[in-house]
């Protein structure tokens, strides 16, 4: 049986990330987003929801992890990642390493969004 034992939310207003992409471009992508979650937004015809939805999601596993953007997690740490189903989430680094030593076991994900917000939800199951 598992218990929940971190839970993050986040809502980030669309406009605001598509501005940060008009103003610095890759450098910004790069910063914030893996490779390959850059080819999966810029794969889709309005790629701003994703990147949005994307950071949305990366905002709220740093909430569920208890970390915020510190004690060595930061933003490429944590990755969406598609595989024919609904989005997950794939710690690496010092995500990694937080996951593990409060105890997790899996995590889930859901994503939404409208024309102005995305949102997203995290939770962290462990024993």
């Amino acid at each position: 049986m598992s218990n929940i034992i971190g839970l993050g939310l986040d809502v980030t207003d669309i406009p605001r990330i598509a501005d940060a992409i008009a103003r610095y471009g890759d450098r910004f992508l790069h910063r914030v987003f893996t490779d390959g979650e850059v080819a999966y937004c810029r794969r889709h015809r309005v790629p701003e929801i994703r990147f949005a939805a994307r950071f949305a999601a990366k905002e709220a596993a740093m909430k569920a992890l208890g970390t915020g953007f510190s004690r060595g997690v930061f933003w490429h740490d944590i990755e969406v990642v598609r595989h024919g189903g609904p989005p997950q989430l794939q710690f690496h680094g010092g995500a990694a390493r937080r996951f593990a030593s409060i105890g997790g076991t899996s995590s889930l994900l859901t994503i939404t969004h409208s024309d102005t917000i995305a949102l997203a939800e995290v939770l962290i199951l462990g024993r």
